[in-house]
């Protein structure tokens, strides 16, 4: 049915404006919900209420966003509980008093993920009940949903490799499989929680898996593993039960090494990923988290009751998804669509006749590796060092700027690794220096690439001014460590402002630098007219980029007055940007997208004054 008219009483969103101010009354208020003041409201969404252990001014909120959502839009009897239950989520969130989980108030309703979501956001469009702080909360939940589900969907793909079927395995087999991949799963996610801010990085959580289920596998029974794995244990000296034995526990036991390479990297090429990178995350995050646990010098597997503990507390820190449901494939998890068992086979050449063949979707985490490992490859052949090629450029440059270079570069790294690290998690910051390896060793090759072309074009060798100028420099290793930072899928562009610090998304690493957003736009056509390899996706990303600068970012802050004065971007940009596409054009037309076919600035354009 169409939505009824608005009333005309208070709207909703400036009541919830008001009462913003009030949440630390909310806050300090009695935990308990006192059902004597609640008379005037429904029995059942009273009863809902106390079950979700609300207080009274989230009961009262939850209310008022009901007679809201009544007022503008025809509900169906029977759905009243399941409006009541995203009330009482969004009266929490804007409250900052969550007593319940966002798991337990689906069960309360009887929602999964994907209906709830929606339901928020059908309100929201009908009648505008959803703020800010509900909306990031929102996005928040999803990604972290979307990450954990495709995790656990490789999860499961994985573990069926790695231990024998269940059904052609003895009874008592059977229940030490089961809880093993239930201690690996719970292990993951504590580890997931512990050591990463930022749950829904989908790279470092895969990356931080495969260091779990070698752990796992590493201590697993011989006869519960399937090849390769069963081969690749077989140089482990340490082969431990699954349960921990009485009788040596008083005896000095020796370490085990932390990490079985052989068996990492059968693990890393069965799944794709890369073995350096994985290797580093066991040394160091995963490593620290197993101290941080009292795992790192354990023999035996850990009992998944006390894991689940453990997690337990966590769960109930973060009133969030309780993803060991997984486990148990609970409803409130189940949202396929798509047999995603299909979509990670290769598919079958069409015979001649036959209907063509649709060619399924990769998932996520395929996907993602797929895109790492091809930025790999091509970078494979760089250095994270100047070239000889490019070496003898600076030596050319009346003012050699060789030294100044390498100094600026790793003061940059220094920066960037401890801002990676506050953004994803303290113990990230090798991460996130090898990240800025790669986007150096990006740098180098696209600004090679960039003066072999000003030479062709200009017949000179002396790129002085250029390459001496610290700016360009800055905003060149800028938009390599982006290309980095989206490959793997840390960054995405957005309409907003920066947002909340853990947050990688483009402006992310202008604030790293401290970058001016219009000196960053003037490398970008440059950058993607040097890259060859760079994908279709990612010549994409990097006009969005461009246009968020042109659109938004530059012009924060300035008022009509100082526009007037000194606009963000110098007047030359847009003559230059005019020139490079051959015609005269309108200053609409010089954003970026407009044009399918680039016409790339060259790089002495980046001497504007």
């Amino acid at each position: 049915m169409p939505p009824k008219k608005r009333s005309t009483g208070t709207p909703l969103n400036k009541e919830i404006k008001q009462n913003n101010k009030v949440v630390s009354p909310a806050k300090e208020e009695n935990s308990e919900l006192s059902i004597d003041r609640h008379k005037d409201k429904d029995a059942e969404f009273v009863t809902l209420s106390e079950k979700l252990k609300v207080t009274d001014a989230v009961c009262d909120r939850a209310w008022a966003v009901w007679d809201s959502v009544r007022a503008s839009v025809d509900i169906i009897q029977d759905t009243n509980p399941k409006h009541w239950g995203a009330c009482l989520f969004i009266a929490a969130t804007d409250l900052e008093v969550t007593t319940f989980s966002f798991t337990e108030v689906l069960k309360a309703v009887d929602l999964n993920v994907k209906q709830f979501f929606n339901l928020l956001k059908m309100m929201d469009t009908n009648m505008d009940t959803i703020s800010t702080k509900v909306n990031a909360a929102m996005t928040r939940l999803e990604k972290k949903f979307q990450v954990t589900r495709a995790l656990f969907q490789r999860f499961e793909k994985t573990c069926s490799k790695i231990y024998t079927d269940p059904s052609d395995s003895k009874e008592k087999d059977v229940a030490d499989s089961r809880q093993i991949i239930r201690g690996c799963w719970t292990l993951f996610l504590l580890a997931k929680g512990r050591v990463l801010q930022m749950e829904d990085d989908l790279v470092i959580s895969f990356q931080l898996l495969m260091c779990v289920l070698e752990f796992y596998i590493r201590r697993s029974p011989p006869a519960l593993l399937q090849q390769p794995y069963k081969t690749a244990t077989n140089g482990v000296t340490h082969s431990p039960p699954t349960r921990t034995s009485r009788r040596n526990q008083g005896k000095a036991k020796p370490r085990p090494p932390a990490v079985d390479l052989r068996l990492l990297e059968t693990l890393c090429k069965e799944n794709e990923c890369t073995l350096d990178e994985v290797k580093n995350v066991c040394l160091t995050s995963f490593a620290a988290f197993m101290n941080s646990v009292g795992l790192s010098g354990a023999e035996d597997l850990p009992e998944a009751s006390e894991l689940s503990k453990q997690y337990e507390e966590l769960y109930q820190k973060s009133k969030d998804i309780d993803a060991r449901l997984f486990l148990d494939h609970d409803e409130t998890l189940q949202i396929n669509n798509i047999d995603f068992t299909q979509l990670e086979r290769t598919p079958k050449k069409n015979q001649l006749g036959e209907e063509p063949v649709i060619i399924p979707p990769q998932t996520p985490v395929r996907a993602a590796m797929n895109s790492i490992q091809q930025l790999r490859i091509v970078l494979a052949s760089a250095s994270d060092e100047p070239s000889p090629v490019l070496s003898a450029y600076f030596k050319n440059c009346t003012l050699d700027p060789s030294v100044e270079i390498m100094e600026r570069v790793g003061r940059l790294r220094v920066q960037f690794s401890q801002r990676f690290a506050q953004a994803v998690g303290q113990r990230c910051v090798e991460i996130g220096s090898q990240r800025f390896t790669l986007g150096t060793r990006l740098y180098y090759r696209v600004m090679e690439s960039m003066l072999k072309s000003e030479e062709k074009r200009l017949s000179v060798q002396n790129f002085s001014k250029l390459l001496n100028d610290s700016t360009f420099h800055t905003s060149l290793l800028a938009c390599a460590l982006e290309v980095i930072m989206a490959t793997y899928g840390g960054s995405s562009c957005r309409s907003g402002a920066c947002g909340a610090e853990t947050d990688l998304s483009f402006p992310w690493i202008l604030g790293v630098f401290q970058l001016a957003a219009y000196d960053f736009n003037k490398v970008i056509e440059s950058f993607i007219k040097a890259e060859a390899s760079l994908s279709r996706d990612m010549i994409k990303h990097l006009e969005r980029c461009e246009h968020l600068v042109m659109e938004s970012i530059a012009w924060r802050g300035i008022t009509p007055k100082a526009m007037q004065l000194k606009p963000p971007f110098p007047l030359c940009y847009f003559l230059l940007a005019m020139q490079a596409r051959g015609r005269p054009v309108t200053l609409e037309e010089t954003s970026p997208g407009r044009n399918s076919k680039r016409s790339a600035l060259t790089v002495v354009g980046w001497l504007w004054s």
